[in-house]
């Protein structure tokens, strides 16, 4: 069977552990114009972080109102932990001191034990890294590289701007920079033009590559999404002109159902479902009834 991240967490830290996202105000490469323009895709406007608090308040505060959005999950009597999410666009691309001095802010509130990272494989620099392995005396580290693809004809197209090798290289530099940072690697099916062998391809390359660098332990962990369109995108374009068709939910089942068998049960499962912003969902609806999908995921009995 293999193992959540709900479960993971737990595990390490022996109570329930929530992940909850903050916004570091930071950017994207192929925004800013140093790679090129407009971001991937099928990115709003506000890379993913659409359920953050305002970045414009002190991480601190951000952190405080975060809390408060899982509040009604909690018990009077659970003992609880939370592991900060700097979730949307690139947390590692900008001023390194100033970065470092965020992801410290956050460890350092009341009831944190760990920083979650989500970032590029091309924007970690070795100065950054070296100050992010420096926490792992402080707390959990935990680095997320979006990927999406290692089909390189895709990731081009959905303007990428970064390489397999990129991420290759980001897995080898981050183990060795300190291998108690736990690495999570985001896929996503149903990218425009891919079929089933490019999307399971992508899932053994990954499982691959953690085999390759560190299947000594659970350091490593996977995402996996569906492709949706978000309204004011590029993709939402294509959709709008039938030129994206995205997956059905059977589809989309079906397709985990099979990948699933190519994933090592010693890599942990961080996510096998995205979940959209409904103000701003184009297609397709059924990822707005997140009760129904995951009630049909259940029935899988993976984990």
């Amino acid at each position: 069977m293999h193992t959540t991240v709900s479960n993971f967490y737990k595990t390490l830290f022996n109570c329930k552990t929530y992940k909850i996202s903050i916004d570091a105000d930071c950017t994207c490469p192929n925004r800013d114009g140093s790679k090129a323009y407009g971001g991937c895709i099928f990115c709003s406007n506000s890379g993913s972080g659409d359920f953050l608090p305002d970045k414009k308040l002190p991480i601190n505060e951000q952190v405080e109102n975060a809390k408060l959005l899982v509040a009604d999950k909690l018990k009077k009597t659970d003992s609880k932990k939370y592991i900060v999410y700097f979730q949307n666009f690139t947390n590692t691309y900008g001023n390194d001191d100033e970065l470092f001095k965020k992801y410290c802010e956050a460890l350092n509130c009341k009831d944190v034990t760990g920083i979650a990272i989500a970032t590029r494989p091309d924007c970690i620099s070795d100065s950054i890294l070296s100050k992010i392995s420096s926490l792992c005396d402080k707390g959990f580290v935990q680095i997320e590289l979006g990927l999406q693809t290692t089909n390189e004809k895709t990731a081009s197209f959905i303007n990428r701007c970064c390489t397999n090798e990129d991420y290759y290289d980001a897995v080898r530099r981050i183990r060795n920079a300190d291998k108690r940072i736990h690495i999570v690697t985001h896929i996503i099916f149903g990218l425009p033009g891919e079929v089933e062998r490019d999307m399971f391809k992508t899932v053994s390359d990954v499982v691959s590559c953690c085999k390759n660098n560190f299947f000594d332990d659970k350091s490593f962990g996977i995402k996996i999404a569906q492709l949706y369109v978000l309204r004011g995108t590029v993709l939402n374009e294509l959709y709008e002109k039938k030129e994206f068709i995205p997956l059905e939910l059977d589809e989309y089942y079906n397709l985990i159902k099979n990948a699933m068998k190519l994933i090592d049960e010693k890599i942990i499962i961080h996510r096998i479902t995205g979940d959209p912003p409904k103000r701003i969902l184009a297609a397709p609806q059924w990822c707005a009834d997140k009760k129904r999908v995951l009630n049909k995921f259940k029935t899988l009995n993976l984990f």
